[in-house]
């Protein structure tokens, strides 16, 4: 397979992980499928993971990915002095903010995961609204999830949210640093299929 073909298939898979990410994101803004106060919203949901990791950064890499087909062939972007070799080394740098971007996702759902999410909750005789998960084990323990008194079913849309996002992001991410690995080769290599010559002989 050309290197600028298989940096193709890498984008169009990238579209549909990045809008996944960026609707969990968007959904973390209303816990358990409620309207709250934005001071009762986690406070990982406002670092916009989802979103700016593994959503806009995504803008860099991914036209850059579709457009290498045609862009290792004979130059970048039409341009044939450019050279496929230098197109495909270009991509590297977009696939590292990919992967920087996906880290990033990751790292802020890993993080939003472990702490667990804002809540209401009793403290002794006060109600009050906090992070009660931060000094307990509740991935193992699912009978704590019920200190939670409101919003209703917070954890649960918590935990579900901020997985699909980190385990996106993790794809995401190793999808970039394959590209890495496929513009160094195109690059090296110059792969091309013969692109080149065939549109030379049909002129």
């Amino acid at each position: 397979m050309c290197s600028g073909s298989f940096a193709k298939c890498l984008g169009i898979t990238l579209i549909p992980l990045s809008i996944v990410c960026v609707v969990c994101n968007i959904l973390l803004f209303f816990p358990g499928g409620n309207s709250v106060e934005n001071d009762y919203i986690t406070g990982e949901v406002w670092f916009l993971g989802g979103i700016l990791g593994s959503g806009v950064l995504m803008i860099f890499p991914i036209p850059v990915f579709l457009g290498l087909k045609n862009n290792d062939c004979c130059g970048c972007c039409g341009n044939a002095s450019c050279g496929r070799r230098f197109a495909m080394l270009s991509s590297i740098l977009f696939a590292a903010i990919g992967v920087l971007g996906a880290g990033y996702s990751v790292t802020i759902s890993a993080l939003a995961i472990s702490k667990g999410p804002l809540c209401q909750y009793k403290s002794g005789t006060e109600t009050i609204w906090n992070y009660p998960f931060l000094s307990e084990d509740y991935l193992s323990n699912k009978d704590l999830w019920s200190m939670c008194l409101a919003p209703e079913g917070v954890v649960e849309w918590h935990l579900s949210l901020f997985s699909v996002t980190m385990v996106m992001g993790l794809i995401q991410a190793i999808l970039c640093a394959i590209q890495v690995v496929n513009g160094l080769l195109g690059a090296l290599c110059g792969d091309c299929c013969g692109c080149c010559e065939t549109r030379a002989g049909a002129v």
